[in-house]
């Protein structure tokens, strides 16, 4: 993923009001952010419990979701859609976006299960555990690393259709 700025991440926002974006709060550490090594940039907002953000590159253009957190994680063993990881232990959360435009001024959402916090790029980079002899993991995480950008980008796309 490319660097962003503030000033990026606030144009891209394609759910959003203006009052809502004027209220973003940038993740922690946003400065010192390794853009290389991610595939998305997803977070929870600090100033409002409920709600996060993902980010990401779409068809070369820059594009980004106001998400609106579920009450509770989910409890059962739940995989994330998104980096679809089966071996980490990590909390899932039920994530829901406002459609843009029409859509979602008729209060029409799309929703999906995440990381709760957003680590799908760094379980992708992980190898995978050797599945048999010859199990080519390099490949497989290269898959993986594919599959993930794929799946932010499908969803964001499904918040604009």
């Amino acid at each position: 993923m490319l660097a962003i700025t503030e000033r990026d991440i606030r144009a891209s926002l394609i759910n959003a009001s203006r009052k809502e974006i004027s209220s973003l709060t940038l993740p922690t550490g946003f400065s010192e952010i390794d853009f290389d090594r991610l595939d998305y940039l997803g977070w929870s907002d600090a100033k409002f419990a409920r709600r996060a953000y993902v980010v990401t590159d779409v068809d070369g253009v820059l594009t980004g979701a106001l998400l609106q957190r579920a009450e509770q994680r989910v409890l059962a063993r739940a995989q994330c859609t998104w980096c679809e990881d089966v071996t980490l232990r990590n909390d899932v959360q039920s994530f829901a976006a406002r459609k843009a435009g029409a859509a979602g001024r008729k209060g029409d959402t799309i929703g999906t299960l995440a990381c709760a916090e957003f680590g799908c790029s760094h379980n992708v980079r992980r190898l995978p555990p050797l599945a048999y002899e010859g199990y080519d993991r390099e490949a497989a995480r290269e898959q993986r690393i594919e599959r993930l950008g794929e799946n932010v980008r499908s969803f964001l796309r499904a918040v604009t259709d």
